[in-house]
């Protein structure tokens, strides 16, 4: 938001300069982004009577001018400009002076051999037009010697702030400066709206067509017809304050129009009359309609957006933008003026999906004031008759005016609850006050006031609202800083949860890992959410801030495997990426889960990525995946001991090379493995792509231990025996299932089962593999004898045929 100094003191009554203005402004919420002042740039330039002009006698192009500019004496200029001559008054540089348009400092010079002492200057070289034509010529009036930014009115400072989305009423100067007063800065100069006397009938009929579902998309729409009027240029006023926000002016009638979006935060529409045909209609758009905007563009529409018509079609995409046809030019003599109130949501979701962003749009999506809006009709009206002349008629209003009347009951005490600043109940009531808050005391109750908001303050719903309206104009600085209470003298028990903890022990251990921490959207495209087991309706967001992230994301992977391509197109293709962050599978309440996910591209293995003189560079397969997902396992002490390994994964995995992890059939916490290839085709991804995904909240509590002390170091004196067994199985069964059975043969005697051979081809029966395990049997009372180690061989047999159907090998 933009505005001058001196458009803020057409509402502010003020005696306080610029900085303090701009501090102000950022102490109140209104944070002042950049300051620009023309008069800085423009300081060294003073208006000068060029006393004589006389040709130069080594030049034929050139003249040599005396000055005055004001000194003592008249000072010597060698000047090129054509239109130099005696008599001129124009504007004048120093020796010394920054010429901002040529980016230099002037000096003294000998042009020809004759000294130059400053310089005449045109417009190009101040840096306020593309004028090189010649010198600026200033009127008769000007007066000799005088600082030129203020004799030109350009010495008015331009102030940009930044607006919070929910302060609909700061996007007006108007708005601005009732908050200035109310923190002591000067007197509210509250402008009344006189009403336009009531003319003729309005001549068009004006209806909306909408079902009784539909009401709120066009609440009101006020129209005034004016006739007779002169649209020219609008007064130089209204077009330096325009222009140095950066608005190109236009013709007085549409330049009205942007005034007032700016000056009072409500914006305005102007028709031609004479090229609206018939009645007009607000309707919805229907399939196959188009505009052709006012920005020169032709835009189709859908039923999802509202639209002005008349018996010839769309005439304006209400809210938005205007259309082409109707646009007023300097031929219109008769003018339709429009002020309506739009449905928030719906003005932002049509300007989202045609990509159009209006001064109009942006205030209508954050809420106008619905009380302003015949008053604001009332005042354009004024000024299109002051400026442009013309007749008005009656205004035909569409739809009723909204009558918000939200009542909050507010305890003083309230202020010093939330914030602990203490504050009389006087200068408390003369803020909210200044602030346009209606008050009425409570009878029998002095704590408690009754507070009426007023309609240009969507954003105040409830006491906390106003406990920082307060404070805020109050000022933060009063606030004084206090220790937090102690619960007692003792150290703090532990306030964090399981999953909070899981949380910071999940980045922790990851980044040491060598993984990269990168946050994500939780949003992503209807397209990713369908491939990842999302995609659901109830999860299809209502108002999304883009097309491409209109789903609530189930699951981390989309997002990941996304800025791991990114960094790829970039030329950083060896990369680590995790993310500990909510998926969101469902829209119930226990549906919002915490995951931590990961994915290796690449050459980017768990011992470094990148080719090496020394070794082979080997991609990412599996088995990276496996050990970074077991290796956070570990650190967030989960029970491995009842952990399964299940071949096969969702379907966003390969299923040759991935795998599920669980703790019984109904327990599913996670699967990791190679990103299937198809995935990354939908999603525009190049791999090799390997990665897991685990939820935090499904994996099972670690047992209750009565002591942090670690248990008793055991090292046995005997040596280790190890016996290999190769199985002939059926293809479906698991090799975990064998190390499992394997281990509970002799669960005192068995220290470790490992896997070293799976084979399936020449000399296996069809439908059969052979798996082959080493067991590590470890003695712990005495060395084992040849006996009890093939009684311990044939227990693991048995039990291994036992749970798993398996035959040892011959």
């Amino acid at each position: 938001m933009k505005f001058t100094l001196s458009w803020l003191k057409e509402h502010l009554e003020t005696d306080a300069g610029l900085a303090e203005i701009i501090e102000t402004l950022t102490k109140i919420g209104l944070e002042v982004e950049h300051v620009d002042d023309p008069s800085v740039a423009l300081k060294d330039f003073v208006t000068a009577f060029v006393v004589e002009a006389r040709p130069h006698p080594n030049a034929d192009r050139l003249q040599v001018c005396l000055v005055d500019a004001g000194g003592e004496i008249p000072v010597q200029v060698v000047c090129g400009a054509p239109n130099a001559r005696t008599g001129l008054k124009s504007v004048f540089a120093l020796p010394g002076a920054y010429i901002p348009g040529k980016k230099i400092t002037l000096g003294k010079g000998v042009i020809r051999g004759v000294e130059s002492n400053g310089m005449l200057c045109s417009g190009a070289e101040l840096g306020l037009s593309e004028d090189h034509d010649g010198i600026l010529e200033l009127p008769d009036s000007a007066p000799v010697g005088a600082p030129y930014a203020e004799w030109a009115g350009l010495a008015d400072p331009v102030i940009e702030i930044n607006l919070l989305p929910n302060r609909p009423d700061a996007m007006g100067v108007q708005g601005i400066a009732r908050d200035l007063a109310a923190a002591g800065l000067g007197k509210f100069v509250d402008r009344n709206v006189t009403p336009v006397p009531e003319g003729a009938r309005f001549p068009i009929t004006v209806k909306l067509d909408f079902s009784a579902e539909d009401a709120h998309l066009a609440p009101a729409v006020a129209l005034r017809l004016v006739r007779g009027v002169r649209n020219g240029p609008s007064p130089d006023w209204m077009q330096n304050r325009l222009k140095a926000i950066g608005l190109r002016p236009i013709n007085a009638l549409v330049d009205i129009t942007n005034y007032f979006t700016f000056d009072r935060a409500r914006p305005l529409h102007v028709f031609d009359a004479n090229k609206v045909k018939g009645d007009l209609t607000v309707r919805r758009a229907r399939p196959g309609e188009e505009l052709r905007a006012l920005d020169g563009r032709t835009y189709a529409l859908d039923a999802d957006m509202v639209v002005i018509a008349d018996s010839e079609g769309v005439e304006s995409l209400a809210g938005v933008m205007g259309g082409e046809a109707t646009g007023c030019d300097e031929a219109t003599t008769a003018v339709l003026i429009e002020s309506a109130l739009w449905d928030p949501v719906n003005i932002a979701r049509t300007g989202r999906k045609l990509g159009i962003n209006t001064d109009a749009r942006y205030r209508f999506e954050r809420g106008v004031d619905p009380a302003f809006c015949l008053p604001g009709l009332d005042h354009a009206t004024a000024y299109v008759l002051e400026l442009c002349g013309g007749v008005a008629s009656a205004v035909a209003l569409a739809g009723k005016i909204p009558q918000p009347d939200r009542r909050i009951m507010f305890p003083w005490s309230e202020v010093a609850r939330l914030t602990g600043l203490e504050l009389d109940a006087s200068e408390m009531t003369a803020i909210l006050e200044r602030l346009g808050f209606e008050l009425a005391g409570t009878p029998g109750n002095s704590d408690r006031i009754l507070v009426k908001v007023p309609s240009f303050r969507p954003d105040i719903e409830g006491k906390a609202d106003l406990v920082e309206e307060i404070v805020r104009i109050a000022g933060l600085e009063r606030v004084s800083a206090r220790p937090l209470p102690r619960a007692s003298e003792h150290v703090a028990a532990p306030v964090l949860t399981q999953l909070q903890k899981r949380v910071r022990t999940a980045k922790r251990a990851l980044a040491a890992g060598g993984l990269v921490e990168a946050v994500t959207w939780s949003f992503v495209s209807h397209q990713r959410a369908a491939i990842f087991g999302g995609g659901a309706p109830s999860l299809a967001l209502a108002n999304p801030i883009a097309p491409d992230l209109s789903d609530m994301r189930p699951s981390l992977l989309p997002g990941l495997i996304a800025a791991a391509q990114r960094n790829a197109d970039r030329g950083h293709g060896d990369l680590a990426l995790f993310e500990v962050g909510q998926i969101f599978p469902g829209d119930g309440e226990a549906d919002q889960r915490m995951a931590a996910g990961a994915i290796r591209r690449g050459t980017a293995k768990p011992a470094g990525a990148g080719r090496h003189w020394s070794e082979p560079a080997g991609e990412v397969d599996s088995f990276d995946a496996k050990a970074d997902v077991m290796g956070l396992l570990a650190a967030l002490g989960a029970p491995t001991s009842g952990l399964q390994i299940v071949s096969g994964g969702p379907a966003w995995l390969h299923p040759g090379r991935s795998a599920t992890l669980q703790f019984g059939p109904r327990n599913t916490i996670g699967a990791f493995g190679e990103i299937h290839p198809r995935v990354l085709e939908q999603l525009n991804a190049e791999g090799p792509l390997v990665g897991f995904e685990l939820v935090l909240n499904d994996i099972p509590a670690p047992k209750s231990r009565p002591t942090k002390a670690k248990p008793k170091l055991e090292l046995s004196e005997f040596m280790p025996v190890l016996r290999d067994f190769a199985f002939l199985v059926d293809r479906t069964v698991q090799a975990a299932d064998i190390v499992k059975a394997a281990q509970a043969g002799e669960r005192a005697l068995v220290s470790e089962v490992g896997v070293f051979d799976v084979y399936e081809g020449k000399g296996i029966p069809e439908g059969k593999k052979s798996v082959a395990i080493s067991v590590t049997l470890q003695p712990r009372e005495k060395t084992l004898t040849e006996a009890e180690i093939d009684a311990v061989a044939a227990k693991i047999i048995a039990e291994v045929s036992r749970k798993t159907g398996a035959s040892l090998r011959g």
